[in-house]
Formats: structure tokens, C-alpha cells, sequence
């Protein structure tokens, strides 16, 4: 009977990724051993096991010390993001090479890659009382690499084969004939077993592993005498009976892009300016869905055409697939499309509307007016209005010809998103500002995302003699990005 804590701990199912191909009998020998576990055979049903193996040529190449790892950091990578995408909850990475550049895998995933290196400490430390020798059978990659003395060198003292002895062990596993094309008796068998006698002759009490495949010739050589770990069976037990703490992931933001293209990159350098950061790394995961052929968001809303939420929603999924915590979408208008989508999304969207008019009414209270400057969609699809109305604030808008203006300066011959931040298009904003300021408007919301680049976010903005609060929803948003990122 299972414990309410074991329960806990563990999900009912267990889907369990073995990275194959690195080398294809010791992955396949961690796949018998995961199968013929203790774990496994007492709950059958709650274990799943995926064995991904492509072709990989750098697997028949031997580790020796100046190895490049560039090609099988892209492998180990390609099936590591397959497993993910296949629900698999935890991924085995059955090679001593690979494991030196575990983290850097880790750091790309949002499920944990097991360390196997762990797996053989926690095992080493139960047996072997502290300042015991080891004695380490490696490939020259994994002995220059310092692997095994940041993992066991400060606890044990290490030893390596004398350098014939390491030399027969090479050819032994990579050679023609080698463990490694399967060959577990014989000259391999034999070089092996030198190699662990060069071993104990430098005062090794246990046989450590630093090659997957010696779990191999692990049976060959305790028949001969020595008593050498087998890191699969080690593996296969950590994964199976070991509980892991949940990822600790940095957080990512997903930005629906492209609506338009100059307002996302404002966007994002807004992100980055309002970021506390000392150093590149202090910033903020971001990933961009950019697709400016999404359709125009005012057009539907006025004119009946296009409807753009089937391409807002795809956008947001793939987001979503990427592995955003968050989606901002730096798009006023689009904002009238998102109660729609939201529903359908496991992760939230930052609403730049409902954020804007909550700063407005913590920033300057609930008594004063607000003008908003926006496209002719969003003042009619009343999202900024609605807004307004729950946090008890009345919103304005211009009269139909100032709104003209407006739209000509978005979208006209010489607007913002033909590329124009300076004459006329400026000169109508102003028109349709002062408009809204004559009016009674106090604070005045640059409602679309184009209209920062041309009228920046402030606290007093002279119109004709008369101070009004100009508010930018993008740096809104951006704050408040950066602030669910430290939560």
C-alpha cells in the first residue's frame, strides 16, 4: 500500500524519457534495467518509458580529450525538446560526456534532465566512508573535463589508470572491436580488467565508472574479481525511486508581436529599460511571436472585415508551447479580442487595459476625466470604457472629427505606421489632444501603441496652457511584466 506522502510526491504516471544513441548497447542496457527494476516491477502501471535513438555519427568517434562536444549538444538537445513536447515529465541522459554539459541543456528545458553524476555520488556516499580512494575508468574526454573530481574531489581522494593502462582502455572501448560495437569478452574484456588492477595497485577500494558502457562488463569483471559499480542499474534506480523537487524555472514572457511591428520593438525596449539589472543575465526571458499578418484588429471592429482572433489565438499558443509564464500583447485594439482567447490558454494574458486604468486611478485618483486617444476600433469595441466603468472612472472621447484626425495620424499617408513620428501626423494628435484637454480630460491615455512613438509618457504636458498627464499603456504593461517576473 502506497504512502499519502510517496503519493504525493510522485504523480500517478511516470513518463520517462531515455535519451538513445549515444551509445546504443548502454542505452538500451539502461532501458532493460529501468524495465527489471524494483520500482517498476512492484507498479507496473505507473511507469512510462520513452527510448528516443536517431542516427548520431559522433557516437562511434572516441572521447579523446580534445573532443568536440558541438554536435551532440545539438542531439542530446533536439531529443530532450521532443520528449518535452511529448509530456514526458523527466529525461535520462545515459552518457558521462554528455553530463558535462547537462546544465547547459537543463537551462533550455522546462523538464528536469537527471543527473546522473548525482545518482553515482548519493550511491558513493552510502558505501565509502569519506577521504576513501576512488579509482575512476574514463574516457580522456571526461578525465580532462574534471568531471569527476567537481563531483567527488573535495569528499574522496581520485585515481586514474597509468597511462598505458588508460591507452588499452580507449581501444578497448572505441576500437574496432571495442565494447562499444559489442564485444563484451576477450581483449576488451581484458584491457578493462588491467586497467582496474592499475587501479588498486594506486590504493582504489572501489571501482568507480565514468563510461556508461562498462555496466556492460560490470558481470565479466566482478566474476574476475572486481567490484566495479554499475552506473545503469544506479540510473535506473534514481529515476524510478528518487523524488524531485519542481523545476525552479527563470521566468518568460511571450509577446504577441507584429501589431504593430515599430510599437512591439518600443515594447520591448520599454521591458528591458524598466528591468533592475546589473548584467546581461539579470534580464528577462523574452520570446516574440512576430506576425504582422495578423489581421488589422480596427478593421474588424469597424468595418466587418477580417476577423483576427484565429491568428491572435495561434500566436498565443505557440507562446504557450514555448514555454511563456505570461503573454503581453502590446495592442490596444487587440485588447478586444482577448476575453475570447483567454479561456482557451493555460497561461495568463497581462490585460495592458484593465493594468492602465488601475495605475491611472492609484496614480491620480478616481475625481479626474480621461481622454483617450486611441483607433477608432478600440473606442468602439468600448474595452477601455468597461475598464473604466469597474474601477469607477468616466472616460471620454473626441468628437467624431478630432477621431478623424486621429486615425489619419495611425494610418494616413505621412502616419505612424507608414513610419512618421514627426509633422503631421504629430501635428493631428496634438489637434485631437487639446481637443480632449478643452473637454475636461486631466489624464490622456495614448490608447494605441503606435501613438508612444510620437507623444511620450508624463506626468505635466503643456497643451496650449494647460497641464495634462500623458499615459503610455506600453510602459504600463512593461512594468508590470517586469514585475510578475520578480515575483
Amino acid at each position: 500500500m502506497k504512502s499519502k506522502k510517496a503519493s504525493a510526491q510522485l504523480p500517478i504516471t511516470q513518463k520517462i524519457g531515455i535519451v538513445g544513441g549515444l551509445g546504443s548497447l548502454a542505452g538500451g542496457d539502461l532501458f532493460y534495467k529501468l524495465v527489471k527494476s524494483r520500482a517498476v516491477l512492484e507498479d507496473q502501471g505507473r511507469f512510462h518509458f520513452l527510448l528516443e535513438q536517431h542516427p548520431f555519427k559522433g557516437a562511434q568517434l572516441p572521447l579523446d580529450a580534445g573532443a568536440s562536444m558541438t554536435a551532440r549538444k545539438f542531439y542530446v538537445f533536439e531529443v530532450c525538446k521532443s520528449f518535452e513536447q511529448n509530456g514526458v515529465q523527466a529525461i535520462l541522459l545515459p552518457c558521462f560526456a554528455s553530463q558535462t554539459f547537462r546544465a547547459e541543456i537543463q537551462d533550455e528545458l522546462g523538464i528536469p534532465v537527471l543527473d546522473m553524476m548525482q545518482s553515482l555520488v548519493q550511491h558513493i556516499r552510502r558505501i565509502a566512508g569519506p577521504g576513501s580512494t576512488l579509482g575512476v575508468l574514463a574516457s580522456d574526454y571526461v578525465r580532462h573535463c574534471g568531471l569527476f573530481e567537481r563531483a567527488l574531489g573535495d569528499e574522496y581522494a581520485l585515481v586514474y589508470p597509468d597511462a598505458q593502462a588508460q591507452d588499452a582502455l580507449m581501444r578497448a572501448m572505441y576500437g574496432g572491436s571495442g565494447i562499444k560495437d559489442g564485444h563484451l569478452d576477450g581483449v576488451p574484456l581484458e584491457a578493462v580488467y588491467q586497467a582496474c588492477l592499475s587501479l588498486k595497485a594506486q590504493g582504489a577500494t572501489l571501482i568507480v565508472p565514468g563510461m556508461t558502457e562498462l555496466s556492460l562488463v560490470s558481470g565479466g569483471l566482478q566474476r574476475r574479481g572486481i567490484d566495479v559499480l554499475d552506473i545503469n542499474d544506479l540510473y535506473a534506480t534514481f529515476a524510478t525511486q528518487g523524488t524531485r523537487e519542481p523545476r525552479d524555472l527563470p521566468f518568460k514572457l511571450g509577446i504577441v508581436g507584429g501589431v504593430g511591428p515599430a510599437a512591439t520593438v518600443d515594447f520591448l525596449g520599454k521591458v528591458v529599460a524598466s528591468t533592475p539589472a546589473d548584467r546581461d543575465q539579470d534580464h528577462i526571458k523574452m520570446v516574440v511571436d512576430q506576425n504582422p499578418q495578423i489581421p488589422d484588429r480596427t478593421a474588424n471592429l469597424v468595418n466587418d472585415e477580417t476577423d483576427p482572433t484565429m491568428a491572435m489565438y495561434a500566436a498565443c499558443k505557440r507562446l504557450e508551447s514555448a514555454g511563456a509564464n505570461a503573454i503581453a500583447i502590446p495592442c490596444n485594439t487587440a485588447h478586444a479580442f482577448v476575453e475570447r482567447i483567454q479561456e482557451h490558454l493555460r497561461v495568463p494574458i497581462v490585460n495592458m487595459l484593465s493594468e492602465t486604468i488601475a495605475w491611472i486611478k492609484h496614480t491620480y485618483g478616481a475625481d479626474n476625466a480621461i481622454g483617450l486617444l486611441a483607433t477608432s476600433g478600440t473606442v468602439a469595441s468600448q474595452v477601455y470604457h468597461q475598464a473604466a466603468s469597474r474601477a469607477g472612472l468616466t472616460v471620454i472621447v473626441p468628437a467624431p472629427d478630432y477621431q478623424k484626425l486621429v486615425m489619419q495620424a495611425i494610418y494616413g499617408a505621412r502616419g505612424i505606421k507608414a513610419g512618421f513620428t514627426q509633422g503631421l501626423c504629430r501635428e493631428q494628435l496634438l489637434v485631437a489632444a487639446e481637443h480632449l484637454s478643452q473637454a475636461g480630460a486631466k489624464v490622456l491615455i495614448l490608447g494605441c501603441t503606435e501613438l508612444p512613438l510620437v507623444l511620450s509618457h508624463c506626468d505635466a504636458f503643456d497643451l496650449s496652457g494647460r497641464a495634462v498627464a500623458l499615459v503610455d499603456p506600453t510602459m504600463i504593461l512593461a512594468r508590470k511584466c517586469v514585475a510578475l517576473a520578480h515575483a
